[in-house]
């Protein structure tokens, strides 16, 4: 599989590429109970020709009842990783949600030098699998 068929969802910010690619986990959804759950991979890569620094994260996450949520805070998965040039880091997170849908978007705050700056994680939906669909 490509990468670019793996991330379908993917956004350039000053030379850091965030790639998203989200997974339905049916194993730790309960329908019935209003909760439905995915992972999603992440990889940010440096483009540019410096080391870049992800300091914090900002999620806004949506359900498909319209419900927003945010998440602030340091690092990602307990790391605030140091990105060398052409390099790339990878992580796995997951969210849940009381409905079969929703969507995630938001932005890291970077640091490049003496200078942050803030990049895009492109806007990315959350759908389960087509009933049937395997």
């Amino acid at each position: 599989m490509t990468l670019s068929g793996f991330f379908g969802y993917f956004h350039t910010t000053e030379g850091v590429t965030v790639r998203v690619a989200p997974r339905f986990l049916s194993e730790q959804s309960d329908p019935d109970n209003g909760r439905w759950v995915w992972s999603y991979h992440v990889r940010i890569e440096n483009g540019s020709d410096q080391d870049v620094q992800l300091l914090r994260r900002h999620w806004i996450i949506t359900d498909a009842a319209g419900r927003m949520s945010e998440v602030d805070g340091e690092g990602v998965v307990g790391e605030q990783p140091l990105i060398a040039p052409g390099g790339s880091f990878d992580y796995i997170s997951g969210c849940p949600l009381p409905t079969a849908s929703g969507m995630m978007e938001g932005e890291y705050l970077m640091e490049r030098g003496e200078r942050c700056f803030s990049v895009t994680i492109p806007l990315f939906t959350l759908d389960p699998p087509a009933k049937g669909a395997g």
